[in-house]
């Protein structure tokens, strides 16, 4: 059997773009794969780059630090605190005029030496003032308290309503280092006596 030049160039044809169609089909999903590592790589590089941004500064972090940690205050290490931070906050709320509905307390977080309590407040309502009222003087009390997320729309009075999560920070007194006092001590007489 003879083939014509004709025929030779469309087999070579045929045989040539199937050959690149299975190609790509095999390949894809190892292409996919090598984007997505190398996406990841390039993250894991600029993280590398951060923290030894970060590492390099340490002295300057930790003395920043040290000033923001003698003003937060400091709790007892078995103090449940969800009750103290919810209260300040409607404190702060109620001087402003500013109404929350529906709140919880998320579980407590430790970094180091300092704790925060997260609070989800889902439902507040009032007026800009109110809102703006509560949010200064939230920032004012220094650095234990910290609202980190806020949405807020109109309802049809054109009043505020919306939702936010407080972060409260504070430290903990570390367990066994209570200042003993004469009660604590047992009197023991001298040996011998």
């Amino acid at each position: 059997m003879k083939m014509s030049m004709r025929e030779l160039v469309l087999l070579f044809s045929t045989l040539s773009v199937a050959l690149f169609g299975g190609t790509a089909m095999l390949a894809r999903p190892k292409l996919e794969a090598w984007q997505s590592i190398k996406v990841s790589q390039e993250q894991a590089v600029e993280d590398i780059a951060l923290n030894r941004r970060l590492i390099e500064q340490r002295d300057v972090w930790q003395g920043k630090f040290d000033v923001l940690k003698d003003k937060l205050p400091q709790f007892g290490a078995d103090q449940k605190m969800g009750i103290h931070w919810m209260s300040v906050m409607d404190d702060v709320a109620r001087k402003h005029k500013l109404t929350i509905s529906k709140r919880q307390q998320k579980p407590e977080i430790q970094e180091g030496d300092v704790y925060e309590l997260p609070i989800e407040c889902r439902e507040w309502e009032g007026s800009l003032d109110a809102i703006i009222g509560f949010l200064y003087q939230l920032q004012g009390d220094g650095a234990m308290l910290d609202v980190r997320e806020i949405v807020m729309k109109p309802n049809k009075e054109k009043r505020l309503r919306g939702r936010f999560l407080l972060h409260c920070a504070y430290t903990r007194e570390a367990v066994g280092l209570r200042a003993m006092s004469t009660d604590d001590v047992e009197t023991v007489p001298p040996p011998g006596s």
